[in-house]
C-alpha cells in the first residue's frame, strides 16, 4: 500500500524539479487563458446574453482542447499536471512528495492568475468571469458535483498516464484527459460550473476580485482527487518489492 511522502527541499529544487515548476507554470497560464478567454469571447457575442446550450458546448470544445495542448507541451518535462487537484492525487496516492507538490501547487496558481490578468488586459479590460455553481443549485450539492467530474478525470489520469502498466495508452493520454474535462463541462456547466481545478477557479477570482462561493472549487475538486488517487493506487497499481537479501 503505498503511502504518502513529505519529501526532502533539495531534492524539490533540484534543476529538473525548477524546469517542472516552470513548465506546469506556462501550460496551466495557456490552460487558463484559452478556456476563460472562450467564456469571455462568449459573452462579449452575445452581450452577456447569458450561458445557452451552443455556448456551453463551445467552452466545452476550448477546455478539451486547451488541456490537451497544456498536457502534451508539459509531458515530458512536468508531467502535464495543469492542476492542483491532479497534483493533490498524485501526492495522495504516493506519486509524489508533499514538498513538490507544494511547489506544483504555487506554479499552477501562479500561471493561472497571470493568464488570467493578460486576457483582462488584451480585452480592453472585459469582465473576467468566475466559476459560480447555476440558479436552484445549493452549495453542496456544488461540491459533491465538483467532487464526481473531479474523481472522473484525476482517474482518467492515473489510467492513462500514471499507471505503469498503461503501455501504449499512454500516448493518448493528454487527449483523454481533454476529452474528460470536456464531457464534464457539458455535464456539470449548468449546474456547479464544472471546475475540476482549483488554479482554473483562483486565477480568474483574483482577476475579477470577487471569491464569491469559491470555496467551493478547492473543496469538491481536492476531494475528488485525492479519493481517485487512494483508490486507483490502492487497487490497480501494484509496488511490489525485492525480497530482502538473506545471510545465509
Amino acid at each position: 500500500m503505498p503511502g504518502i511522502a513529505i519529501g526532502r527541499f533539495d531534492d524539490s529544487c533540484s534543476a529538473a524539479s525548477i524546469k517542472a515548476y516552470v513548465a506546469e507554470f506556462i501550460s496551466t497560464l495557456l490552460f487558463v487563458f484559452a478556456g476563460v478567454g472562450s467564456a469571455i469571447a462568449f459573452n462579449s457575442l452575445t452581450a452577456n446574453a447569458g450561458l445557452d446550450p451552443a455556448g456551453l458546448v463551445a467552452i466545452a470544445i476550448a477546455h478539451a482542447f486547451a488541456l490537451f495542448v497544456a498536457v502534451s507541451i508539459a509531458a515530458n518535462i512536468s508531467g502535464g499536471h495543469v492542476n492542483p487537484a491532479v497534483t493533490f492525487g498524485l501526492v495522495a496516492g504516493g506519486q509524489m512528495t508533499v514538498i513538490t507538490g507544494v511547489f506544483y501547487w504555487i506554479a499552477q496558481l501562479l500561471g493561472a492568475v497571470v493568464g488570467s490578468f493578460l486576457l483582462s488586459f488584451v480585452t480592453g479590460g472585459l469582465a473576467i468571469p468566475i466559476h459560480g455553481v447555476g440558479a436552484g443549485v445549493g452549495a453542496i450539492q456544488g461540491v459533491v458535483f465538483e467532487i464526481i467530474i473531479t474523481f472522473a478525470l484525476v482517474y482518467t489520469v492515473y489510467a492513462t498516464a500514471v499507471d505503469p502498466k498503461k503501455g501504449s495508452l499512454g500516448t493518448i493520454a493528454p487527449i483523454a484527459i481533454g476529452f474528460i474535462v470536456g464531457a464534464n463541462i457539458l455535464a456539470a456547466g449548468p449546474f456547479s460550473g464544472g471546475s475540476m481545478n482549483p488554479a482554473r477557479s483562483f486565477g480568474p477570482a483574483v482577476a475579477a476580485g470577487d471569491f464569491s462561493g469559491h470555496w467551493i472549487y478547492w473543496v469538491g475538486p481536492l476531494i475528488g482527487g485525492g479519493l481517485a488517487g487512494v483508490v486507483y493506487s490502492n487497487c490497480y497499481i501494484h509496488h511490489e518489492h525485492a525480497p530482502l537479501a538473506s545471510e545465509f
